[in-house]
């Protein structure tokens, strides 16, 4: 997946933002290029969990600028950038769009990796910038 700079700055940008708690979005793109991150509000608001609140809006918008849904983003503020449990499970509603994390573990270097999570299986997709 290719993702501009100012997108991927954009994602730990949020991330940033709301620590301690995670934070999360969605992610629009054509093909293999990111085109658009949509900020959401985390509906449980806390530093071990997520949910998008009110998705409708946000995928509206993709859908309306001739983008689809390529990734769900979140931050995880203490541990890697790696699928927890707890996102493994909810993957199983999503299985399609990928899963960008982008950890704060060290917050002066933050890690973002995107993976595909289908059937509980966690595979790695490289992640590039230009």
């Amino acid at each position: 997946m290719l993702i501009p700079r100012e997108l991927l700055d954009e994602i730990v940008a949020h991330s940033r933002e709301d620590a301690p708690n995670e934070c999360c979005g969605l992610v629009g793109g054509r093909g293999e290029r990111v085109t658009s991150v949509h900020r959401a509000e985390n509906l449980y608001p806390s530093p071990l969990r997520f949910e998008v609140a009110n998705p409708v809006p946000l995928l509206r918008a993709i859908e309306e600028a001739g983008e689809d849904l390529v990734a769900i983003y979140h931050s995880h503020t203490r541990s890697p950038a790696y699928p927890s449990q707890t996102d493994v499970n909810m993957a199983r509603g999503w299985p399609d769009p990928l899963w960008v994390i982008c950890s704060l573990e060290d917050p002066e270097a933050p890690s973002v990796r995107a993976f595909s999570i289908r059937d509980d299986v966690v595979t790695e997709v490289e992640l590039s910038s230009d």
